[in-house]
Formats: structure tokens, C-alpha cells, sequence
């Protein structure tokens, strides 16, 4: 198994549609998708289905103190370097948080000393097909409404 780069960063922010217009606005990200809540956003610089990803913090979060939901690290291979990853976390003793198949990835997530949330992922789509799948959630979403 071999991490290659950092995937993608997740904030929680106190307000999800100030910031999305911040991040397109300012630094020139697309916005792949959100929800209809409101509550949630991903953003791409274009080489990948998501650079960044926003989410809502509690209502009573402070700002300046909300921070990092989550650092993800993409590992070469797909699901079964997955599997060997997590084997290899629970031969450590570190606590699986949750597996989760999200469509364009396969992740663990578990937290580091400090309690900080680590997503691994390999992933399940090449970068176009990942591109479009977010866009078309983000469509999907606007047609259920």
C-alpha cells in the first residue's frame, strides 16, 4: 500500500453558501455539487471530482474554531488495497470510524492521535467519468427537489 497524495480537504464552516461563493468566487473552483439544503458542497479546480469539501458546522460552532472535518489520502489500487489498509490499521489497534463506498471512491476513516478524522481512499472511476458523476448528482439532486 502506498499513499500518493493528499485527495481532497473537507471544512466544516459556519455558513456552506457564503464560503462555496468564496471558493468559486475568489479561487476560480467549480462546484461539482451541493445539496438542496444547503448544508453541504464540493468543489473542483477542475483535475479531479472534488478538491475540497464543505459541510455545515453545528449551529453553535464558533468561527475560527470550526476546522478540518476530515484530510483524505488517495493510495494506488483499488478496493482491495482498501481492505489490506484497514487489516493493517486493525492489526495497530487504531478504531475503523467508518467504510464507506461513495461511488468515485472506496474509504476508511479513522482518527489520529489527536482525534483527527483520516479518510484513505483509492479510487473507483477514472478522473472524467469521477468529474461528471459529481456534476450529475448535483443535477440529480435538483431534479428530485
Amino acid at each position: 500500500m502506498q499513499i500518493n497524495k493528499i485527495g481532497h480537504i473537507v471544512l466544516n464552516v459556519k455558513n456552506t453558501v457564503i464560503s462555496t461563493k468564496f471558493y468559486a468566487d475568489l479561487l476560480g473552483m467549480e462546484v461539482v455539487s451541493r445539496n438542496e439544503q444547503g448544508t453541504s458542497a464540493f468543489l473542483s479546480f477542475g483535475t479531479q471530482h472534488h478538491d475540497l469539501a464543505l459541510f455545515s458546522a453545528p449551529d453553535d460552532s464558533e468561527q475560527g474554531r470550526l476546522g478540518l472535518n476530515h484530510i483524505a489520502l488517495q493510495i494506488e489500487g483499488g478496493p482491495d488495497e482498501i481492505e489490506k489498509f484497514q487489516r493493517r490499521l486493525e492489526h495497530y489497534g487504531v478504531p475503523i470510524d467508518r467504510i464507506r463506498n461513495h461511488g468515485i471512491t472506496s474509504s476508511v476513516y479513522f482518527m489520529d492521535p489527536d482525534n483527527n478524522r483520516i479518510e484513505v481512499f483509492c479510487e473507483l472511476m477514472d478522473k472524467e467519468e469521477g468529474i461528471i458523476y459529481m456534476r450529475n448528482r448535483n443535477q440529480e439532486a435538483r431534479v428530485a427537489k
